[in-house]
Protein backbone atom coordinates (compact mmCIF):
# COMPACT_ATOMS: atom_id res chain seq x y z
CA UNK A 1 0.00 0.00 0.00
CA UNK A 2 1.34 3.43 -0.97
CA UNK A 3 1.42 5.91 1.93
CA UNK A 4 -0.69 9.04 1.57
CA UNK A 5 1.41 12.14 0.97
CA UNK A 6 0.04 15.41 2.26
CA UNK A 7 0.86 18.61 0.45
CA UNK A 8 2.48 21.07 2.85
CA UNK A 9 1.13 24.62 2.75
CA UNK A 10 1.98 27.46 5.08
CA UNK A 11 -0.41 30.38 5.56
CA UNK A 12 1.31 33.53 6.81
CA UNK A 13 -0.16 36.55 8.51
CA UNK A 14 2.29 39.44 9.13
CA UNK A 15 1.52 42.86 10.59
CA UNK A 16 2.57 45.67 12.91
CA UNK A 17 0.58 46.56 16.02
CA UNK A 18 0.79 49.82 18.00
CA UNK A 19 1.53 48.07 21.31
CA UNK A 20 4.81 47.16 22.98
CA UNK A 21 3.89 46.06 26.51
CA UNK A 22 5.15 42.48 26.99
CA UNK A 23 2.40 41.68 29.49
CA UNK A 24 -0.42 42.98 27.29
CA UNK A 25 0.95 41.36 24.13
CA UNK A 26 1.46 37.96 25.72
CA UNK A 27 -1.97 37.97 27.38
CA UNK A 28 -3.81 39.27 24.31
CA UNK A 29 -2.26 36.87 21.80
CA UNK A 30 -2.46 33.89 24.15
CA UNK A 31 -6.20 34.58 24.33
CA UNK A 32 -6.53 34.79 20.54
CA UNK A 33 -4.67 31.51 20.07
CA UNK A 34 -6.95 29.82 22.60
CA UNK A 35 -10.14 31.27 21.05
CA UNK A 36 -9.12 29.91 17.63
CA UNK A 37 -8.27 26.58 19.25
CA UNK A 38 -4.65 26.43 18.17
CA UNK A 39 -2.77 23.65 19.95
CA UNK A 40 -0.15 25.43 22.07
CA UNK A 41 2.85 23.19 22.68
CA UNK A 42 5.11 25.78 24.33
CA UNK A 43 5.64 29.49 24.83
CA UNK A 44 9.10 31.04 25.23
CA UNK A 45 9.87 34.68 25.90
CA UNK A 46 13.00 36.79 26.15
CA UNK A 47 13.41 40.29 27.59
CA UNK A 48 16.41 42.03 26.04
CA UNK A 49 18.79 43.76 28.51
CA UNK A 50 18.26 47.35 27.38
CA UNK A 51 14.85 47.24 25.74
CA UNK A 52 12.74 44.95 23.65
CA UNK A 53 10.95 41.68 24.04
CA UNK A 54 10.33 38.60 21.92
CA UNK A 55 7.73 35.94 22.58
CA UNK A 56 7.31 32.77 20.54
CA UNK A 57 4.49 30.22 20.70
CA UNK A 58 5.21 26.80 19.27
CA UNK A 59 1.94 25.46 17.93
CA UNK A 60 1.10 22.01 16.66
CA UNK A 61 -0.05 23.88 13.56
CA UNK A 62 3.22 25.92 13.35
CA UNK A 63 4.10 29.13 15.30
CA UNK A 64 3.39 32.73 16.34
CA UNK A 65 6.20 35.21 17.01
CA UNK A 66 6.09 38.79 18.34
CA UNK A 67 9.04 41.17 18.42
CA UNK A 68 8.70 44.56 20.18
CA UNK A 69 10.25 47.90 19.29
CA UNK A 70 9.51 49.95 22.44
CA UNK A 71 11.20 53.10 21.11
CA UNK A 72 8.48 53.19 18.44
CA UNK A 73 5.69 51.67 20.61
CA UNK A 74 5.21 49.02 17.92
CA UNK A 75 5.53 45.28 17.61
CA UNK A 76 5.92 43.01 14.63
CA UNK A 77 3.68 39.94 14.66
CA UNK A 78 3.94 36.89 12.42
CA UNK A 79 1.67 33.87 12.45
CA UNK A 80 2.61 30.89 10.29
CA UNK A 81 0.11 28.08 10.18
CA UNK A 82 -0.50 24.96 8.13
CA UNK A 83 -4.20 25.26 9.05
CA UNK A 84 -5.81 27.82 6.73
CA UNK A 85 -9.13 27.91 8.59
CA UNK A 86 -7.47 28.71 11.92
CA UNK A 87 -5.26 31.36 10.33
CA UNK A 88 -8.31 33.03 8.75
CA UNK A 89 -10.25 32.91 12.03
CA UNK A 90 -7.25 34.41 13.85
CA UNK A 91 -7.23 37.32 11.38
CA UNK A 92 -11.01 37.77 11.70
CA UNK A 93 -10.76 37.99 15.50
CA UNK A 94 -8.02 40.61 15.27
CA UNK A 95 -10.02 42.65 12.77
CA UNK A 96 -13.23 42.42 14.79
CA UNK A 97 -11.51 43.81 17.89
CA UNK A 98 -10.39 46.96 16.03
CA UNK A 99 -6.84 46.67 17.30
CA UNK A 100 -4.31 49.31 16.19
CA UNK A 101 -2.94 47.08 13.42
CA UNK A 102 -1.08 48.30 10.36
CA UNK A 103 -1.93 45.73 7.69
CA UNK A 104 -0.45 47.88 4.91
CA UNK A 105 3.17 47.88 6.03
CA UNK A 106 3.63 44.12 6.23
CA UNK A 107 2.89 41.33 3.82
CA UNK A 108 -0.17 39.27 4.58
CA UNK A 109 1.04 36.14 2.84
CA UNK A 110 -1.67 34.44 0.81
CA UNK A 111 -4.67 36.26 2.26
Amino acid sequence: MTPKILEAKIHNLKFWIAESSPQRLRSMFQTYLEKVDFTILDCVEHHFPVQGYTVFWLLAESHLAIHTFPDKNRSYVELSSCNRQKALLFKQLLSADNLPIDWDRAEEGIF
